[in-house]
């Protein structure tokens, strides 16, 4: 292992790739021979690194380009390489293999899908296709389909496939059919080999198969595998942290002859654990190559001195990393302001106050901020704030707020209950969730009401006698029937507009679809649903609005969803995801909901390693503010309807003192969580302490003003006392639901429980946060 530590042997500093380049990035180009990595801090520059050194390979080592491999995750990463290489060595550039994994390997994959048994111009799956595919399968085997929901199916086949397991391996596990006996799905297993069998039978992969089948050519082929391991004699590999066991396992093989592979990441930015990356691919990166070449790129040209060294301090508390030290020549900048809201809807205005506020002080564009959150629902709030003020804004990598499709359709659905002739909303909703109510059924309900005259109610709820019959006519009959209820219980006044959105969203069969779709996509729009009903509780709970109607409610939302189509060439205010901001930066950004079972999720706290990579997700949101990082949470939270205390986050407690603005000293964090959150809520405020180094500092009482700056205190007290839970146990998590416990672990003194929650699988949890509630004991 040779690790460099800053000394240059540049030996001609005058090739026009190099200008621009500090000491340690030379080193990264110019050493090309052998395993190297490339461990490339937030913001130190590694594209012009990467694209560099394959400039450098080809011009210095008289390799072809087509004998280079170079692989990224996105399209527009690798257009931008290209386009790099280019301005350097001309149009050969476009004869390199360069791409995406997916990209690349259907290449091979073409030339050599014979040895597979695949035609050349094999179909590629998408995901509609796979889901069409299973549920034919899953009536052929005549399963229920709400047991084995299609998309629940096709995420345990992608799970199982990324990690190297085929449907023979699987059916033959014993582990894999406990597994799926807990799921409910004992026959998984065989929707798996039939999946697989058709898919091969009608030549077609799906997006996993391309990798997969990728692997297989390569390890069980030696004529193929000697063909392309002399072919690609550099190999590059960019975002390495965000690889899975299928990609490592491709490169490493087609590397083990010219071993000159290259790879460049960050592991303090693995955050796509959820889509199979696995950060071991590069924390053993130096294993796997003994003889390696460390690189780090520890010079930060994108960000101030107080967010680097935020950045440094949040990230120490991580065990499991490739230790560096990020630092940076820029100015110091300003501290980092904390900002503290008695409700999300406060701390929505609150943000949106200080973006104005920095705005003009500042001479500044729109497009100098952006707004970051943990979940996509979380937009809503801060779309309004915004809309209020008139600032543009624009969503990435998600719809706003009101355009996704889930809360359109329960909009839909609100907006026929007040208006029975919305035609618009009829066509939404009539069939949705699905009531064998077709297309034929909805034209010809139309043309009978235009052909008599009738209103479209008359038609659906007075004549449809006259013109349908049989299951289609009771159909339509109860939906009608559905909507004149609600209708009448509105009319009559004797609920409010949340509780009628409520039993509308229930009674529908809307939120019900949508709770009982466990993946990840389901998850995210019933949140979505919930979100929308919280909107319409924090509506009629405000004391501003005369009219707290149904109604009028709807007429606010009109105007919202009413603005201009997004152009990214307009200057508006960036609004998105923390995972969607990975690559990206602003000068000015606002990470909001800075509070527990929001950030970390709750889905996040079951496991160190799971904490670790939502502590690195942390990370990645500090690092994409260039000069003023501003940090938000609510103390109330509407949650289910309701209004909600919520806690400060243990990750505001992980950033150092000196980057924060002013901050007041506080509660010191117990080593017991209990007693730090049993702390927190007491209505009496002493003099907070926090220890810094091996003191324990005094400050003054914690501040009541909406808002301040502060460093604070976590915990999560347990609902139950969990000193006597024992396996067999009913418990309740305050977001996975009711479990049965299934194990219990305790190693060097943390102790764990495995639950088997009734609607989602097993989880393993930390008892010290698991928030459970003990609902019945084991008998004696």
């Amino acid at each position: 292992m040779v690790t460099t530590s800053g000394q240059s042997t540049v030996a001609d500093a005058t090739k026009a790739y190099l200008s621009g380049l500090n000491d340690m990035q030379k080193v990264a180009v110019l050493n090309t021979e052998g395993p190297s990595i490339v461990i490339a801090g937030a913001g130190s520059g590694k594209t012009k690194v990467l694209t560099s050194r394959i400039a450098h390979v080809l011009q210095e080592n008289k390799v072809a380009p087509d004998q280079i491999l170079a692989l990224t995750f996105t399209n527009k990463a690798a257009a931008e390489m290209r386009q790099r290489i280019e301005l350097v060595i001309g149009e050969k550039a476009k004869f390199i293999w360069l791409g995406t994994f997916h990209s690349v390997f259907v290449k091979l994959l073409r030339r050599e899908a014979a040895h597979l048994g695949y035609p050349a111009h094999f179909s590629i799956y998408d995901s509609d296709d796979s889901k069409s595919l299973i549920k034919q399968i899953i009536k052929e085997l005549g399963l229920d389909d709400k047991v084995y929901k299609p998309g629940v199916v096709l995420g345990r086949i992608s799970h199982a496939k990324g990690r190297l397991i085929t449907p023979q391996v699987y059916a033959t596990d014993p582990t894999y059919q406990t597994e799926d006996a807990r799921m409910r799905m004992p026959r998984f297993s065989e929707i798996f080999l039939r999946y697989s069998n058709h898919a091969q039978k009608a030549g077609a992969m799906d997006f996993d198969d391309l990798l997969l089948h990728t692997h297989t050519l390569l390890h069980t082929n030696d004529e193929l595998r000697a063909k392309y391991q002399q072919k690609f004699r550099y190999l590059f590999i960019d975002e390495f942290q965000d690889t899975n066991l299928v990609q490592y396992g491709i490169v490493k093989k087609l590397a083990e002859q010219h071993q000159n592979i290259c790879v460049v990441g960050d592991d303090a930015q693995s955050i796509y654990a959820f889509r199979g990356a696995d950060i071991q691919n590069i924390l053993h990166f130096t294993r796997d190559y003994p003889n390696h070449q460390m690189v780090k790129l520890e010079q930060n040209y994108r960000s101030t001195q107080h967010i680097v060294h935020a950045a440094n301090s949040i990230i120490s508390h991580n065990e499991a990393q490739l230790k560096k030290k990020v630092w940076t020549e820029n100015t110091a900048g300003e501290s980092i302001d904390i900002v503290r809201a008695m409700s999300d809807l406060e701390e929505s205005r609150l943000v949106v106050d200080s973006l104005l506020e920095q705005k003009l002080s500042n001479q500044l564009l729109y497009k100098d901020f952006s707004i970051l959150y943990r979940t996509n629902n979380q937009s809503r709030n801060f779309e309004e704030a915004l809309r209020k003020r008139n600032v543009p804004y624009r969503i990435v990598g998600g719809f706003s707020f009101y355009q996704r499709k889930e809360v359109k359709d329960l909009l839909a659905y609100f907006r026929f209950v007040v208006n029975h002739n919305d035609a618009e909303a009829f066509k939404k909703i009539i069939n949705m969730p699905k009531r064998g109510i077709g297309p034929i059924t909805i034209d010809k309900i139309f043309a009978v009401a235009a052909e008599k005259g009738w209103s479209l109610w008359e038609t659906i709820g007075s004549h449809l006698d006259s013109f349908l019959s049989g299951s289609t006519a009771l159909a339509v009959s109860r939906f009608a029937t559905f909507i004149k209820n609600v209708a009448l219980r509105l009319d009559m006044e004797k609920e409010n507009a949340y509780t009628i959105a409520t039993t509308i969203a229930q009674e529908s069969g809307l939120l019900k679809e949508l709770y009982e779709d466990k993946t990840v996509e389901g998850l995210a729009r019933h949140a979505h649903i919930q979100e929308l009903l919280n909107s319409i509780k924090a509506f009629i709970d405000n004391p501003e609005n005369s009219d707290p109607s149904l109604g009028n409610f709807l007429q606010e939302i009109a105007l919202i969803t009413n603005g201009d189509q997004d152009n990214p060439d307009k200057d508006t205010v960036t609004l998105m995801t923390i995972h969607s901001s990975k690559g990206l930066e602003f000068k000015y950004v606002y990470l909001t909901g800075m509070e527990e079972e929001l950030f970390p999720s709750p889905m996040m706290i079951g496991s160190k390693m799971d904490l670790e990579e939502e502590r690195r997700l942390f990370y990645v949101a500090v690092t994409r503010a260039k000069l003023k990082l501003t940090l938000s949470y609510a103390l109330s939270r509407y949650r289910f309807g309701k209004l909600t205390s919520t806690r400060p986050s243990r990750f505001l407690n992980e950033i150092a003192l000196d980057c924060v603005n002013s901050p007041p000293l506080q509660a010191q964090i117990a080593s017991n969580p209990k007693t730090s959150s049993s702390a927190y809520r007491s209505k009496a405020t002493p003099k907070s302490t926090i220890k810094k180094g091996g003191d324990v500092l005094e400050g003054p009482p914690v501040k009541t003003s909406s808002r301040h700056y502060a460093h604070l205190p976590h915990g999560s007290a347990s609902c139950s006392d969990l000193t006597t839970l024992q396996v067999d146990n009913e418990v309740l998590h305050t977001h996975f639901g009711k479990g049965k416990v299934v194990e219990l672990v305790e190693a060097a003194g943390v102790r764990k429980a495995v639950v088997l929650f009734h609607n989602i699988g097993e989880k393993t949890l930390l008892l010290n946060y698991a928030r459970l509630q003990i609902l019945t004991k084991k008998p004696v």
